[in-house]
């Protein structure tokens, strides 16, 4: 099977809300819909900036994101502010990321993380539901909304959803929410309502507390080993490209057909799912001296020891399928960070990224 190919024509002029944009998915998405032509409003908080502790900027900051993003500050949670950026901005489409993130910070602030990913949701598809125009809606959540059975074959679609963690359980929360929304007042009229599932994404520009890469990369540079919580443990790794090319995708295609509003899983080929020992190893040595881990011992909360996602819908029935593999993707973060490291322009290294990622020849990128 062929890459994707997105049409640049369709996103051309679009107008296009991005909840979330100052993050760490919502900075890659702005940009690649701005190289495309899109006309990008985004909606974060002015305290939500995926920035990390220190010196760190965020990749909205150090890519200059917002030099082509009209940004409107508000909290996902304001439901009137929400509304009033949505009937002014009047998108065709609207991609949701807005949401608190990470498992373990959803064990200190339960109730924050389902105000902000549950009622949050309700919020989006409220103003969408006012605003008249919106044409589709993408719905990020996450691999993490399945009930957690260990399996060892792939999550399909139509397996059970749950959630053992305050996060986990309020990202199915916004899934039965966006389902009930499209079956309530979206089946026959309004935007056509789709959720997408990914999980373990990586990428350049990632400075998030408490994630894999981001953590290594900070202590290398800090001239510290970091402390790894399960070496042992597997998980689905795909470069941020792959599943926001799959949004992409799914939003032309909603726009087309209102069939296609249902639950999407984007993730990586099966031989990507890979123990964070190995990811440490091979990030060792793309990176070279400085770069250590050790064992943390723990007291740890509970977290899935393997996770993986069948995409063989998304493959079918809208031609996708994961373009950069995991070596791809580990080699693309080292240079985006050398490169900022050395003094490069992090906006001109994304978008170098995004083109590559577009127009490579299919044999190079495995």
């Amino acid at each position: 099977m062929g890459h994707v190919v997105l049409s640049h024509d369709f996103w051309r002029g679009r107008k296009v809300l991005v909840t979330g944009h100052t993050g760490f998915k919502g900075s890659w998405l702005s940009l690649w819909l701005e190289s495309m032509g899109a006309s990008v409003v985004g909606y974060a908080s002015a305290r939500s900036v995926g920035r990390a502790p220190g010196s760190w900027a965020s990749l909205f900051e150090l890519a200059r994101v917002g030099d082509g993003v009209e940004s409107a500050d508000g909290d996902v949670r304001d439901r009137a502010r929400l509304e009033d950026v949505m009937a002014r901005a009047n998108p065709d489409v609207v991609f949701h990321l807005a949401a608190q993130p990470l498992v373990r910070r959803s064990y200190e602030d339960p109730a924050g993380t389902f105000e902000s990913n549950a009622i949050g949701t309700v919020n989006v598809l409220e103003a969408a539901r006012t605003s008249g125009d919106v044409r589709a809606i993408v719905n990020v959540t996450t691999d993490k909304v399945y009930a957690n059975r260990e399996l060892d074959r792939g999550y399909v679609e139509d397996d059970p959803l749950g959630g053992s963690d305050p996060y986990s359980a309020s990202k199915s929360c916004s899934e039965v929410l966006t389902a009930a929304y499209r079956s309530s007042f979206f089946s026959r009229e309004g935007p056509a309502v789709a959720t997408a599932r990914a999980g373990n994404v990586i990428g350049g520009g990632d400075w998030g507390v408490d994630r894999l890469i981001p953590d290594v990369i900070r202590a290398a540079t800090e001239g510290r080993a970091t402390p790894i919580r399960s070496p042992g443990a597997v998980r689905p790794w795909q470069h941020v490209l792959n599943p926001l090319s799959g949004y992409l995708l799914l939003a032309e295609r909603l726009s087309e057909s209102r069939e296609l509003a249902q639950a999407w899983n984007f993730g990586p080929d099966p031989e990507d799912a890979r123990p964070v020992s190995w990811i440490l190893e091979r990030l060792r040595e793309l990176w070279g001296e400085g770069l250590e881990w050790e064992q943390d011992a723990g007291p740890h909360p509970h977290e899935t020891n393997y996770l993986r996602l069948d995409s063989s819908k998304a493959a079918e029935r809208l031609g996708w399928r994961p373009r950069w593999g995991l070596e791809r993707a580990l080699e693309s973060i080292v240079a985006f960070h050398k490169g900022v490291e050395a003094g490069g322009d992090a906006r001109a290294l994304v978008l170098e990224q995004i083109e590559a990622f577009e127009s490579e020849p299919e044999g190079v990128l495995s």
